[in-house]
């Protein structure tokens, strides 16, 4: 059960934002039916697919979209769902004879969402690339950094999972407006729209004349002492958001600090920063967990993916859960009336291929045909 529950879904299997949005509408009830792909001859062995657990939730049938009975089970599931999810470069699709104009012929209302990374439009849009690419090109990972330092990656969080968050809030989008009856649609979902879009606060700030165009030289971008980690004289890290000054005050006063002498202009900020890294230094992470954590200070570790669930806050809300002896993140938001059930472990490719095939209406003979022919896996 869930939000979403009553909602159909049909994923075609794919890398970076599909398999997050596809994650995201099952966690909330969503049924989601997965097609994945046969494995390549020769390839090589896959990891245990039970651990992919951006794929948790949904149940998969493995077919071969490029023989025709393959793309006719896709377009047959298409027909009962009431959104698709794609991850090809433009044309693909069309190409195996399941794009937006083979699935929306035989269900008007279906939502046709497509996830790329350039998007089905621009020079570009043919080209490959990955996460890294795509936020380059939006001005997002050009501002991520430290001073005289080159871009830092921020794993794939920015262009990935945030296009998978927008493909997913564009699909519900127009599964709203079908049911308004205003009909299916095409959504074109690219990540390196969404990165752009996680920038608008800082395109604000750059237009007041608030934003510099360097690394390191701004508030929220380890330019500001007061919001930044530290290492501790144990090895470990913290981090300090005090941005405003009554969080600034109370934090330098829990350390000790005093900075009467150096003011608070942005000229001061290299000196302020030797006084806190030399203060939080001198420090164990327990003892800045002490001074810090026990007051108003815009404080917290930094925790590892390791410690992170045993932290007492998470335990406390349930961030992470246990399923099948694997500790994960859970699905959020959290609703008040119609909450998420917990997570479904990740379905291994092709494992409900029958039971999918027969509630489409195949016949074991069919089924078998399938199988011959190379389409099912």
């Amino acid at each position: 059960m869930g939000p979403l529950d009553g909602v159909t879904v049909l994923e075609i299997a794919s890398r970076g934002p599909g398999p997050f949005a596809g994650m995201m509408l099952a966690d909330m009830g969503a049924q989601v039916v997965r097609v994945d792909r046969p494995p390549a001859a020769g390839a090589d062995t896959p990891p245990d697919a039970t651990l992919e657990l951006v794929n948790r939730g949904r149940r998969s049938i493995a077919l071969d979209l490029r023989r025709p009975a393959g793309g006719d089970v896709v377009r047959a599931l298409a027909r009962r769902s009431d959104a698709m999810i794609e991850g090809f470069r433009p044309g693909v699709a069309e190409r195996l004879a399941i794009g937006p104009d083979e699935c929306l012929a035989g269900n008007p209302a279906l939502v046709y969402g497509r996830a790329t990374g350039w998007g089905q439009t621009g020079p570009l849009a043919h080209q490959p690339g990955h996460d890294i690419n795509y936020i380059a090109l939006s001005g997002a990972l050009g501002a991520i950094g430290r001073a005289q330092a080159p871009p830092t990656p921020p794993l794939n969080l920015v262009g990935d999972n945030a296009g998978g968050m927008l493909l997913a809030f564009g699909v519900l989008c127009g599964v709203l407006a079908a049911r308004d009856g205003r009909g299916g649609q095409v959504i074109d979902a690219a990540m390196i729209d969404a990165s752009a879009l996680l920038m608008t606060i800082f395109f604000g700030r750059r237009a007041m004349g608030l934003w510099r165009d360097e690394r390191g030289a701004n508030l929220l971008d380890s330019g500001y002492p007061l919001y930044d980690v530290y290492r501790t004289r144990d090895g470990q890290f913290i981090s300090i958001g005090a941005i405003e000054p009554q969080f600034r005050e109370t934090a330098l006063r829990a350390l000790s600090i005093e900075l009467d002498d150096l003011g608070r202009t942005r000229q001061a900020w290299p000196a302020i920063r030797r006084r806190l890294a030399n203060r939080i230094g001198e420090l164990t992470r327990e003892q800045c967990d002490t001074l810090l954590g026990a007051s108003e200070t815009c404080y917290a570790p930094v925790l590892t993916m390791e410690d992170a669930p045993g932290h007492p806050h998470n335990l406390a809300r349930g961030t992470f859960v246990e399923v099948d002896g694997v500790i994960q993140p859970a699905p959020a938001p959290r609703f008040s009336s119609t909450p998420a059930a917990g997570p479904g472990a990740p379905w291994r490719p092709g494992a409900a291929g029958v039971e999918i095939l027969e509630e489409l209406g195949y016949t074991s003979a069919e089924i078998e045909v399938l199988r011959d022919d190379g389409a099912l896996y």
